[in-house]
C-alpha cells in the first residue's frame, strides 16, 4: 500500500508505504522495489521499521529518531510482520521537532488505511 501526500509542511512533503514481509529479505525486497520509483530513489529519507519474529528492526535513513517513532507506534498497535515506510522529500527549511509529529500522523494514516 502507498499513500502519498499525507503531510506537506514548509516544502517537505511525505508519504507512507508498507507491506506484510516475514523476513529481513523481504524487507529489504519491499525497499528495492519502492526505490524502483524514481520518486523515491530521489527522497530525502526512506525512514522505516518492522517488528519480525527475530526482533525490531528501523533504520532513520538520516532522519535521526524517525525510525524509532515509527517502531513505537508498530509496538502499540502490536502491528507485527509489517514494514511501514515515511518517506520524505526535504522542501528547504528544516521542521525541527516537528518531523517527528508528520512521521507519526503518516503511521497513523497507514494505520487507519489498513483496518478499512
Amino acid at each position: 500500500m502507498l499513500i502519498e501526500g499525507v503531510v506537506s509542511d514548509r516544502g517537505s512533503k511525505y508519504a507512507v508505504s508498507g507491506s506484510a514481509v516475514r523476513d529481513r529479505a523481504e524487507v529489504e525486497a519491499f525497499l528495492k522495489d519502492l526505490k524502483r520509483k524514481k520518486k523515491y530513489a530521489k527522497a530525502t529519507h526512506n525512514t522505516w521499521a518492522v517488528l519480525l519474529p527475530d526482533g525490531p528492526l528501523k533504520n532513520d535513513d538520516g532522519e535521526g529518531g524517525a525510525g524509532q517513532v515509527i517502531l513505537q507506534m508498530l509496538e502499540r498497535e502490536d502491528l507485527r510482520d509489517h514494514v511501514v515506510v515515511v518517506t520524505r522529500w526535504y522542501g528547504g527549511k528544516h521542521l525541527g521537532e516537528d518531523r517527528f509529529r508528520h512521521v507519526a500522523t503518516c503511521v497513523r494514516t497507514y494505520l487507519d488505511a489498513l483496518r478499512r
